[in-house]
């Protein structure tokens, strides 16, 4: 007897199915005239609703073209959703894919690490390695995922980063000397591109123990978007209540902050440190 694999009716195997099933009724067709329009079967259409049956990237594709659909509402978005790797949790690919790349700001505030858009390689695979019962094959796949996150920095209409970051964690060994040195350099390097801007907060800052978040300000008049971390997953919003708390906490830790010639000058200092 086989037995059904719990589904999620929030993921995107059963949004894609959903959203397939939505289109398909409201354009009053059948499944087999669906099945005759992608040149599949109907029981491969039948499944693809039901979310028994993981789609392909040509069924994504073929779907797009034949429903005239793009950007975030297209299957081929929710495809990759289906195949994210551990590195991009499902819970986190909506802030990855459709809020971060899109922002014109985002403000971001770490107590504890090195926010994830500003750390290497090496510094990132020391902390994935010491998640518990993590596979080695996890720990690449969340810190390839982690280094194609930077790529919007490299966009030539990258958001500006505006990055707090409590004084401790330039301190904070995160591997061996050389990765930290690697690290603190690369800060120094990224302020070096007119979008990034970093500052170091006073470490009797205490509006800012509760946990590291980030807030996302949209174009065309969106409301803000916050990410707010915790020890099991994190949480994105538009809530209105959610995103003005976030954003009073990022105003009281900026009171806290040196100013960024202050801040980089300490970092430097640090660095040469990491001997």
């Amino acid at each position: 007897m086989s037995v059904e694999p719990f589904l999620d009716p929030g993921s995107p195997r059963m949004r894609f199915g959903a959203e397939m099933r939505r289109l398909r009724e409201e354009a009053q067709l059948s499944q087999a005239a669906v099945a005759a329009r992608l040149g599949c079967t109907q029981t491969q259409v039948s499944r693809l609703e039901a979310a028994t049956r993981t789609p392909s990237r040509s069924d994504a594709e073929r779907l797009d073209r034949f429903f005239g659909l793009e950007g975030a509402t297209s299957f081929t978005r929710l495809y990759h959703r289906i195949l994210a790797k551990p590195g991009s949790p499902a819970w986190f690919m909506s802030w990855t894919e459709e809020i971060e790349p899109n922002a014109l700001v985002l403000r971001s505030w770490d107590p504890l690490l090195v926010p994830g858009l500003l750390q290497t390689e090496a510094y990132a695979r020391h902390i994935f390695f010491h998640a518990p019962r993590i596979t080695p094959e996890e720990v690449e796949e969340r810190v390839e995922a982690r280094m194609r996150r930077r790529s919007i920095l490299e966009k030539a209409d990258a958001p500006l980063l505006l990055v707090l970051i409590d004084e401790g964690v330039v301190r904070r060994p995160v591997g061996d000397p050389q990765v930290m040195q690697e690290q603190l350099g690369h800060l120094l390097e990224a302020v070096q591109r007119p979008s990034v801007s970093i500052q170091l907060v006073d470490r009797h800052c205490l509006s800012g123990v509760l946990g590291a978040f980030m807030i996302a300000e949209l174009p065309n008049g969106q409301p803000d978007a916050v990410h707010v971390d915790s020890s099991t997953e994190g949480q994105v919003s538009v809530d209105p209540i959610q995103t003005t708390s976030v954003w009073n906490r990022y105003e009281a830790i900026r009171r806290w902050a040196y100013p960024e010639h202050v801040s980089l000058k300490m970092i430097e200092e640090v660095r040469r440190e990491w001997i």
